[in-house]
């Protein structure tokens, strides 16, 4: 049988996305390999949010061709859509595959025979070794597929409900390669969290590119709050974990369900990417910072407990110090738990890549650092609240002969003492804070039970 192996990077819609490739790729007859070098299929599902993201798809294909120069390397994902011609120039590439024609990954690759790629068009422009099609074209979200018991992914599944985006932040090139917002129809949602129920998975994780917006072109038009709600109330699944949700999107009726159930994991991602309202409206961002402090504060005082993190950008095109100063201040005020610290990357075809005040790289770098340090700061403050607590986890597959790696319901690494099965929920004693992560035992009488189906609890 030929072997295959699949490389994600960026997001957890692309880390859905790489699922459901490997799925279809085994009920195919494909087997998994170890790692790239002993695989006959090699796909790379890339990234193209950043520069360095793009390097980093580049310097995969490089290593792979130079470890296992016999391996047919497929590209997708969104470099593939943005710069397919760029890619297909790389030695060792035998196919790029556009965001467009991801879904129909597994048609181009002959089941028994991976030195014979089918270049067969699908509806999209197959030129040489490049196939892609118009993104925008696509008007429905289609499911991916559900994983088997004995899934490689053991905990905590993405579950990719939304994909596209309407904004136009200036900065950002992903509406360009995603394209249009659409959205998983409500009963396919339920059936694939069932379907995870029934295959054994107590935690999922929903994920989107601009989840927030989810149902709002269905008909009848929905909303996202409707979405978890009905989750909660008709499927059985243990814990629910939302991803990044845009400001705005937190209304007040979503931050009431997540507080009001412990079904749903008390973690908020709120992207900010700058504190400044002069930089939020340059990037076209739909809030202004007093906006954005209301709900964070508002989610903390809802969830005292809760993880509260966020995505920031340094270093966009005319932000001066005092913008800089205003946003490490916001920062400083808000109860964030950990941050995401990006430096501003100029993307071919956005607005932003026009503008004029480009910041020093040094300039940038220095800020990405200040800001780092304080994010530092409130993650250690925020785990030592936890020591001499009890934590609600779930357990990793990951033993390193001492402790078992888990995760919070709140987001923080715990490396719980013993040998434990994963996919395990448990309440956990905390002891102590070591490195980046609480160190705790099972509490006696601990298996956390499956509550009861459709029952808020706080």
């Amino acid at each position: 049988m030929a072997t295959y192996h699949v490389e994600n990077f960026g997001c957890r819609a692309t880390q859905a996305d790489g699922a459901a490739i490997e799925r279809q790729l085994l009920d195919r007859g494909f087997l998994r390999a170890g790692a790239a070098n002993q695989a006959e299929v090699v796909v790379l599902n890339t990234c193209t949010v950043t520069a360095s993201a793009d390097q980093d798809a580049r310097a995969a294909i490089r290593r792979i061709q130079r470890e296992n120069p016999a391996a047919q390397i497929l590209v997708t994902g969104c470099y593939a859509q943005r710069a397919p011609e760029e890619i297909s120039a790389l030695p060792g590439v035998s196919l790029v595959i556009g965001n467009s024609h991801k879904h129909e990954l597994v048609n181009y690759v002959a089941p028994r025979d991976p030195a014979f790629v089918q270049l067969a068009q699908i509806g999209g422009q197959a030129e040489s070794n490049v196939i892609i099609g118009d993104i925008f074209a696509h008007t429905e979200l289609r499911a991916a597929p559900v994983f088997d018991g004995d899934s490689f992914e053991k905990t905590r599944p993405n579950l990719k409900v939304q994909d596209g985006c309407n904004n136009r932040c200036s900065f950002c090139i992903i509406p360009y390669v995603r394209g249009k917002s659409r959205s998983l129809k409500l009963e396919q949602v339920l059936r694939e969290v069932d379907a995870l129920v029934a295959n054994g998975y107590r935690e999922v994780v929903l994920s989107g590119i601009n989840l927030g917006r989810w149902g709002r072109e269905l008909s009848p038009r929905m909303n996202f709050a409707a979405m978890l709600r009905a989750i909660l109330e008709r499927t059985a699944i243990e814990k629910l974990r939302i991803s990044s949700v845009e400001p705005m999107d937190w209304t007040n009726e979503v931050i009431e369900l997540v507080a009001s159930w412990s079904r749903i994991c008390k973690h908020a991602h709120v992207p900010m990417q700058s504190g400044s309202d002069k930089i939020l409206r340059k990037m076209h961002r739909k809030y202004r910072p007093w906006h954005y402090a209301d709900r964070i504060e508002r989610i903390r005082c809802a969830m005292p407990d809760a993880a509260i993190g966020a995505d920031v950008m340094v270093g966009f095109p005319g932000e001066s110090d005092d913008d800089f100063e205003q946003t490490r201040a916001l920062i400083e005020r808000l109860p964030f738990t950990y941050l995401h610290v990006f430096t501003y990357s100029s993307r071919p075809g956005t607005p932003s890549a026009e503008m004029p005040g480009q910041v020093p790289v040094q300039i940038a770098r220095e800020r990405n650092r200040v800001l780092r340090e304080l994010a530092a700061q409130k993650k250690r403050a925020f785990m030592e609240s936890f020591v001499g607590r009890e934590v609600e986890a779930i357990t990793l597959t990951h033993f390193d002969g001492e402790y078992t790696e888990a995760l919070t319901d709140n987001y923080l690494k715990l490396r719980v003492l013993g040998r434990h099965g994963a996919n395990q929920q448990a309440r956990v004693a905390v002891g102590t804070v070591q490195h980046d992560a609480l160190l705790g035992r099972i509490c006696p009488a601990l298996a956390k039970g499956r509550l009861e189906r459709g029952t808020p609890a706080t």
